[in-house]
């Protein structure tokens, strides 16, 4: 038997429960993995709620990446030996003891590689990269704009966006503006919506990231200059705000439907994170790279065991701290 979460139907945190259950062994060409930690993101809160894009129907077992050891090889998997440490964007699953998931989205992480860290950037800062790098091309003397500096998603923007040279303007809760200062970024309070017109004084963004959606998108685009780009992503201002739950479609084809306004130069993308994309292990690759060399650290806002799943559905949106959130699967 094995512990895991379980998202019994859409609702507040008492519809996520953890409970005891069998599983089967590998079927042909997966592995079974053994999982430390899982991630924990606006995803885990989206799902649960019923607002997250294409999601399947409760019950199941959330869990969108984690970081494990292999347990047994499924025929057809020879590419993993027993114990090799791995991480996988597995999108459910991965609040459980053990998951079977297929042998081509697992990819070994490397010696000396943190497993909290490994597990931190396998989402997280796996769509803040193919965001900085591709979606927006962020460059040295760009000047970006990043919604929530302070979250995993948003604090790996920012990290990866001054790395590149960028200047760095965000939204953050007031009592994480010194750190964040302190980081090198300049941070305003969202709801006071002074950040509008001070970013508009500066003539303008290269590009701006932001995870809110629906109204906020509208803010966000009146603040870039001609040629910049508005990255879309999350949906995550009803989850925020503790608001109704609203659909996500109408919001994304009105984003895109901006570029269609082709004369004002600003262009709109939406982003979300594939793990069939051609780019997506090159880039997990790149980051465990940066991690391995200490180029890179990231920060771990808190670690909470998966018996307290509820507790971290609670506080996602009001613990203290900076970056990632993780589920110890494996107490």
């Amino acid at each position: 038997m094995i512990q895991k979460a379980l998202i019994t139907g859409f609702g507040d945190e008492s519809k996520i429960t953890v409970v005891q259950e069998e599983i089967r062994a590998p079927s042909a060409n997966e592995v079974q993995v053994e999982v430390d930690f899982s991630g924990f993101s606006g995803a885990d809160i989206n799902m649960r709620r019923g607002t997250y894009p294409m999601q399947k129907k409760p019950p199941f077992t959330p869990g969108y990446c984690f970081v494990g050891r292999v347990t047994a090889n499924g025929s057809g998997s020879t590419k993993f030996r027993i114990g090799t440490r791995v991480a996988c964007l597995s999108i459910y699953g991965a609040e459980a003891e053990l998951i079977n998931v297929p042998e081509k989205y697992l990819l070994s992480v490397p010696e000396g590689v943190d497993s909290q860290q490994a597990t931190a950037v396998i989402l997280d800062w796996s769509t803040a990269y193919g965001m900085v790098m591709r979606a927006a091309r962020v460059e040295a003397g760009d000047k970006v704009f990043v919604h929530g500096l302070s979250g995993a998603v948003g604090y790996a923007v920012f990290t990866l966006a001054k790395m590149q040279g960028a200047t760095v303007y965000g939204t953050a809760s007031g009592r994480k503006h010194a750190d964040l200062v302190r980081a090198g970024a300049t941070p305003y309070a969202y709801s006071g919506k002074e950040w509008i017109s001070a970013m508009q004084a500066t003539g303008g963004m290269d590009a701006v990231f932001d995870p809110l959606g629906f109204e906020s998108w509208d803010e966000s685009y009146s603040i870039l200059r001609e040629g910049g780009v508005l990255v879309g992503y999350g949906l995550n201002l009803p989850a925020l705000s503790g608001t109704a739950p609203r659909p996500a479609l109408p919001a994304v084809i009105k984003l895109l439907a901006r570029n269609l306004v082709f004369w004002t130069g600003k262009r709109t993308k939406f982003y979300f994170i594939s793990r069939d994309s051609k780019h997506f292990l090159s880039d997990l690759e790149a980051l465990f790279d940066l991690l391995r060399t200490g180029r890179l650290s990231v920060p771990i806002k808190a670690v909470i065991p998966l018996r307290d799943i509820q507790r971290a559905h609670r506080e996602w949106s009001q613990g203290a701290g900076i970056g990632s959130t993780l589920i110890q699967v494996r107490e």
